[in-house]
């Protein structure tokens, strides 16, 4: 722009520094823009000097003038060019600024992205890593228990091939062993409902009392008879709905009963253990102790408060419930009621998962003398050994 008014100048001056001679040829009009007619050189030459320079200075005015029009539509059209320039240049400046915050926007939802799937990753791989911990520790209990229960079975099919009627095997029952021999078991063994302590003798193996008869009641034997069609261990059929309400919860009724309910409910799940406790040849020394308590192995017989009756007595097992740590110390008459209980749940449990290879009326006698056991055990009778 500068150099286009730098020539313009330049030009203009040497057209004012020329003499003006001969025959003069404006550029344009003010007016309209024609050509100013030419001057005949005969009128220039019969003319005065005063008329040349007069049309001298009107031409250098025009010529002035012209210049001056030029410059200003020139300026003005610079400052449009100029404005437009700055326009655009402004546009431009807002796109950069919003490709810039777009750009910034992306990567930093990148990152965030990049970092949630690093972390999804991570957890997904803990996780993993705790399932598999917890599948291989359920697969060693899984094996662990199916050992336990393949010994169990394998026991159990033992008791039944050798222990008959006639002759039960004393080894397998050691309740039957007489009070000399059993003396000579050391330590002490964590017997469930379903160990050996509690194992029943058929009562047809045992002689009657003299003068004894019994007959069998056609209420009760057809009721054991439709049991036995399809055993069951649920209390709603009519067999043992009768067996509950005669003879297990009365059994199983303590003065303490919150605690009464829980041995119940062991008893009935078969998670019922009952230890003896340790014994050892020191005096018998009156203690104060709590209902419930840890081992105590320092004593051959514990005075205490039985944990189910209440009472004071001399507490020589204990009982616990479940897998739970608490011991209960229990006196003979209700270990004697605890245990009568047990034997009718685990007679019942080998006839309904068919390990009793008996006759129907055989069976109905034995579940007869356990409910029996169960009577007596609750008028407060039970064997000296207990």
């Amino acid at each position: 722009m500068w150099s286009c008014q730098a020539q313009f100048k330049e030009g203009s001056q040497q057209l004012q520094k020329q003499p003006v001679v001969g025959q003069w040829k404006p550029l344009a009009s003010s007016s309209g823009g024609k050509e100013l007619p030419q001057l005949d050189p005969g009128s220039r030459e019969a003319g005065t000097g005063d008329g040349d320079q007069s049309t001298a200075q009107l031409n250098v005015s025009r010529l002035r003038s012209s210049s001056v029009e030029i410059r200003e539509k020139g300026s003005e059209f610079l400052k449009e060019e100029l404005h437009r320039a700055q326009k655009e240049l402004k546009l431009k400046d807002e796109e950069c600024e919003r490709l810039s915050k777009v750009r910034e926007q992306l990567e930093r939802e990148l990152e965030e992205l990049t970092a949630s799937l690093f972390e999804e990753a991570h957890k997904m791989v803990r996780d993993a890593n705790t399932k598999q911990a917890a599948s291989e520790k359920q697969l060693r209990e899984a094996r662990g228990k199916i050992d336990m229960l393949q010994a169990e079975v394998t026991a159990l099919k033992t008791l039944v091939i050798t222990s008959t009627p006639s002759s039960p095997n004393r080894e397998l029952h050691p309740q039957l062993l007489s009070p000399s021999k059993a003396a000579f078991r050391k330590g002490h063994g964590r017997n469930k409902s379903t160990s050996s302590e509690v194992v029943t003798v058929p009562s047809h193996s045992l002689p009657l009392e003299s003068g004894e008869f019994r007959e069998v009641d056609s209420i009760l034997f057809a009721e054991f008879q439709a049991w036995k069609e399809s055993p069951t261990l649920e209390k709603s059929c009519s067999f043992l709905e009768r067996i509950y309400r005669e003879d297990v919860w009365p059994c199983l009724d303590f003065t303490k009963q919150e605690l009464s309910e829980l041995v119940r409910e062991a008893v009935e799940q078969n998670t019922l253990t009952i230890e003896p406790v340790v014994t050892q040849a020191l005096p018998v020394v009156k203690v104060s102790a709590m209902e419930c308590g840890g081992p105590n192995g320092f004593r051959s017989q514990i005075v205490t408060k039985c944990a189910l009756s209440g009472l004071s007595r001399t507490c020589k097992h204990r009982i616990r419930l479940g897998d739970s740590g608490n011991y209960y110390y229990i006196s003979p008459s209700c270990r004697a009621r605890i245990t009568a209980a047990c034997n009718f749940f685990t007679y019942i449990r080998y006839i309904q998962q068919g390990l009793v290879r008996q006759d129907v009326e055989l069976m109905y006698w034995e579940i007869m003398r356990l409910r029996r056991e169960m009577s007596m055990a609750k008028l407060g009778f039970y064997p000296s050994t207990m």
